[in-house]
């Protein structure tokens, strides 16, 4: 899975590795982080590597997923976790901030699965892309990441429809996700507006993955909001 030495990304690769799955992270700039991480999860009994990849960039793409089914004797999950957020007003978002959060939350996943494609064929796998609340609902002050996620769930749907039946393909759209500590005012300004009155946390995130991780191959081309309520 991409993007998992930290946060959400870190605690589905926990979940994985607590249902007995062997697994793989990719990180850009948390080299450490996901070191420490791959001992965590090797200390569950699985086994468990790190590959460095932007996936922004073709060819470390490629080389880690080669490395990846290489050493693991093939691939049979992809969870597509690595996004950029950031917030702008619309009218000031420059075309090199539109193209950057594009090129990680929308190219980013459409190359990795694209490189997947024939290990994840071969086993009849899966892929799970997270996408966004943002995706579903408009924010005013996140244009181009709203945007972003919302390709990234037509493409999930477009993945799913492309490669039936090898390859069930899904997405999880996070809401307001709080990954522990002291809540600043802001999220607690969500918690009550969402019907659930709470946030999310990350482990409502990867039990959902999980749910397409290891539910019917059947389901493919769904996108399941973990919100809450939120965007109700």
């Amino acid at each position: 899975m991409t993007g998992a030495a930290r946060r959400i990304g870190a605690e589905i690769a926990r979940t994985l590795a607590a249902a007995g799955a062997d697994v793989a992270i990719t990180y850009n700039n948390s080299e450490d982080d996901a070191a420490k991480l791959v001992r965590e999860l090797a200390g569950m009994g699985v086994a468990a590597m790190a590959a460095h990849c932007d996936v922004r960039d073709p060819k470390m793409v490629r080389g880690a997923v080669d490395a990846v089914a290489t050493t693991f004797g093939g691939l049979d999950l992809l969870v597509n976790n690595a996004g950029a957020f950031e917030t702008a007003k619309l009218e000031e978002i420059t075309p090199e901030q539109w193209d950057a959060i594009f090129a990680t939350n929308t190219r980013g996943p459409f190359l990795m699965a694209q490189a997947a494609h024939p290990h994840l064929k071969a086993a009849r796998g899966r892929i799970v892309n997270i996408g966004s609340l943002g995706g579903v609902h408009p924010w005013g002050t996140h244009g181009h990441y709203c945007t972003s996620k919302a390709a990234l769930h037509m493409l999930s749907e477009t993945m799913a429809k492309a490669w039936a039946p090898e390859i069930s393909v899904n997405c999880v759209a996070p809401g307001m996700i709080v990954n522990g500590g002291e809540v600043h005012e802001d999220y607690a300004h969500f918690a009550a507006k969402t019907p659930m009155q709470r946030n999310g946390s990350a482990a409502d995130v990867a039990a959902a993955v999980m749910f397409f991780a290891t539910g019917p191959h059947f389901v493919t081309g769904q996108l399941l909001t973990v919100d809450g309520g939120l965007g109700l």
